[in-house]
């Protein structure tokens, strides 16, 4: 049953959040690729393709029913955010610059956003998304999120989907450029690319508007997704 977390107030559920991320297999990084540590992340190989998961059909941010499947034949970034999560809002520009750049060479950024579609709406106009966004609510999102490898409740997520549907990387975190230069642009040119890493950084403390608590860091955050 979904229930909001204020994190730090609960001992207890940032521990689980902290063993969450220990229990990630850190890899050193190679030569080129920066300081930061990574950690590779699949889903079962039962569920390496996203035809074959439940279909996801949600509305849009007009309210307009849009399927994750229309978009089947393009390299879909599949990005789940909400606007409460600043690591969301700083990689969302870096997302509208690759669909803009990489559009017409078959690449479809996709959005969910876990949140108020008014919400949202105020982050497209202030942020200027020029790809679709999909609205559904925080706990329904939150059971989405598992079906897609996310056990943590961690955002922002993204799941990179090739044009046959199969899932070639998922990223928990905000997604930096080595990520989609290495793990996202050879799928442009149809090339099938490894699985894929994950950034972490120290977590420290944000306070979410209303009094509640949540775990966040420049690459994530957590908000007590049980």
């Amino acid at each position: 049953m979904f229930q909001l977390v204020c994190a730090w107030r609960r001992p207890a559920v940032a521990a689980l959040v902290l063993a969450a991320y220990a229990g990630l297999s850190p890899v050193a990084p190679a030569a080129g690729e920066g300081s930061h540590r990574t950690a590779r992340l699949a889903l079962p190989s039962k569920n390496n393709n996203a035809w074959e998961l439940k279909p996801v059909r949600l509305p849009d941010m007009d309210g307009k029913e849009r399927a994750l499947k229309d978009w089947s034949g393009k390299v879909i970034m599949l990005n789940f955010w909400a606007s409460w999560c600043s690591p969301c809002q700083y990689e969302i520009p870096e997302f509208v610059g690759y669909q803009d750049k990489y559009g017409a060479r078959g690449l479809q950024v996709v959005g969910i956003g876990l949140d108020e579609a008014r919400k949202l709406k105020n982050v497209a106009r202030t942020l200027g998304i020029n790809y679709p966004v999909m609205v559904i609510d925080e706990a329904a999102g939150a059971d989405l999120m598992r079906e897609w490898g996310n056990d943590t409740g961690i955002i922002p997520y993204t799941v990179i989907i090739d044009r046959d549907g199969h899932i070639r990387y998922i990223h928990r975190g905000r997604m930096d450029a080595y990520a989609f230069d290495h793990f996202v642009k050879p799928l442009l040119d149809s090339w099938p690319g490894p699985a894929a890493p994950s950034s972490y950084i120290g977590v420290t403390r944000m306070v979410i508007p209303g009094g509640c608590d949540m775990i966040c860091n420049p690459h994530q955050c957590f908000r007590g997704f049980t």
